[in-house]
């Protein structure tokens, strides 16, 4: 069975990862963009990421220009603005496509392991949040008008898993 462990990303700066490095974590992938009505969520993303790191879940973001060209910036640009604006310290990794051809691996799968309103074809928008379990396994998708504190309850749930 294939789970999200079984993908590499490049990160924000680059580097190959392999997200075999979060075996064993509860994990939060989002599709994020800086120029957004919903760009305001990664403070909640940051408050998530701190509060709930210590016991073993880590967010991770991915870059997406797919909707309304809205993460137009270099790698450089995303980083700047995430730390500055939103003092950003989970994990940013390269501008990703989550629709289409292009779509990034990772999101091909999500999409087909938590269909949403456009079924396995689409992400809505910007700031689609996908819970995975510490097994790799795709808990639940959340529409981009979900915050990320609303999702306390599930993490929690997760984490007792």
């Amino acid at each position: 069975m294939t789970t999200v462990f079984d993908f590499k990303a490049d990160t924000l700066s680059g580097q190959p990862a392999d997200l075999s490095r979060y075996k064993g974590k509860v994990l939060l992938i989002v599709n994020t963009a800086s120029k957004c009505g919903f760009t305001p969520q990664y403070q909640g993303l940051e408050s998530v990421y701190r509060q709930f790191k210590d016991r073993g879940v880590e967010v991770l973001g991915f870059p997406c220009n797919q909707f309304g060209a809205q993460e137009p910036g270099t790698a450089d640009d995303i980083g700047a603005f995430c730390e500055k604006n939103y003092g950003v310290s989970f994990p940013m990794f390269a501008k990703v496509d989550v629709n289409g051809d292009g779509a990034h691996p990772l999101y091909q799968h999500l999409k087909k392991e938590s269909p949403g309103l456009l079924g396995t074809e689409g992400i809505k928008w910007n700031f689609t949040k996908f819970l995975v379990r510490k097994d790799g396994t795709v808990y639940k998708r959340y529409a981009p008008t979900t915050k990320p504190e609303e999702m306390s309850a599930d993490i929690e749930k997760l984490l007792a898993e």
